[in-house]
């Protein structure tokens, strides 16, 4: 007989400030056990050097953590100019140093080229997956892996300073970004080389900022589960950039049951995605299509 899981059956969004120097992992293990959570997972890792926003799902919430991977971002981040690393940051071995002789004016003219909707080719050292294991783990042993340039969008690239050749932007961006690599190309296009030295996560989708707690907030107040509790965010909350259809509790208990229902009203022709309310409740998220809608995928309902 499998063994099974202990902890408590928690649900719902943290939050977490993680902290400088830990992985994601690593964070994300810690909270679970200080909120004694049977199952949690976080939604999109930061680097180790990172710090900001790191959404922690707790039980039924996990389920929905895909719509937080797909969610636009923002980051403040610090470079420094005349230095390249072979990770692009400061936890890298330095592969290439020159001069700078840079001025505000190449700056704005070069951020230009990091606006709207551009092609980027994703660095080595990053959790992608080639045949199963991630590249870092490639580029690790000296291997590169020829990579496809993918589209992403910078909706901002705002510059805030310039100080001691340390160049620090604002960048809000679509999914799949790697500021590291805009920091890298934008460095070879000033012709000095550049690498992250500070990367600090201020928003993902539309979570607030000062909703953030930090891991030792946590140790403090671990005695006190209560509260800790307090700080989740509903369950549905990782979808809320989605619409939402209101069910009639006969409808929300046909999709619950995994049965397809017809819809009063038609909607455009290409499925789309909707977060699903038995009146008043969520029950998870489904597909329109035309005037059908299909479960996608539900929460577990209490017996």
């Amino acid at each position: 007989m499998a063994r099974r899981k202990k902890g408590r059956n928690l649900h719902g969004v943290l939050l977490l400030d993680k902290p400088q120097g830990m992985t994601s992992n690593d964070v994300l293990q810690k909270v679970r056990y200080l909120y004694n959570a049977k199952k949690a997972g976080h939604t999109g890792a930061l680097d180790p050097l990172a710090t900001g926003m790191l959404p922690i799902c707790f039980g039924e919430s996990t389920k929905f953590s895909q719509y937080l991977l797909d969610s636009d971002k923002r980051y403040r981040v610090i470079a420094q100019l005349g230095v390249r690393t072979d990770t692009s940051d400061a936890d890298g071995t330095v592969v290439a140093e020159k001069s700078v002789n840079v001025t505000e004016v190449d700056i704005f003219a070069a951020l230009e080229q990091f606006r709207g909707d551009i092609m980027q080719l994703p660095t080595m050292f990053s959790a992608l997956k080639y045949q199963g294991r991630p590249l870092y783990e490639y580029a690790r042993q000296g291997v590169t892996i020829e990579r496809e340039a993918r589209p992403i969008t910078i909706y901002e690239n705002r510059f805030i300073s310039l100080h001691n050749n340390q160049l620090e932007l604002e960048i809000h961006c679509s999914k799949g970004t790697y500021i590291r690599t805009i920091i890298d190309d934008l460095g070879e296009l000033l012709g000095c080389g550049a690498h992250v030295i500070y990367l600090r996560r201020l928003q993902v989708s539309t979570y607030p900022y000062e909703k953030m707690v930090t891991l030792d907030f946590l140790r403090q107040h671990s005695d006190n589960q209560a509260l800790l509790d307090e700080l989740l965010l509903p369950i549905d909350s990782p979808a809320l950039d989605y619409n939402c259809i209101i069910l009639t509790n006969e409808q929300g208990n046909d999709l619950l049951l995994g049965r397809s229902i017809q819809l009063n009203e038609s909607y455009n022709e290409s499925p789309q995605l909707v977060r699903l309310y038995q009146q008043d409740k969520f029950i998870g998220m489904g597909e329109v299509r035309v005037d059908k809608l299909v479960p996608k995928r539900l929460i577990q309902t209490e017996k």
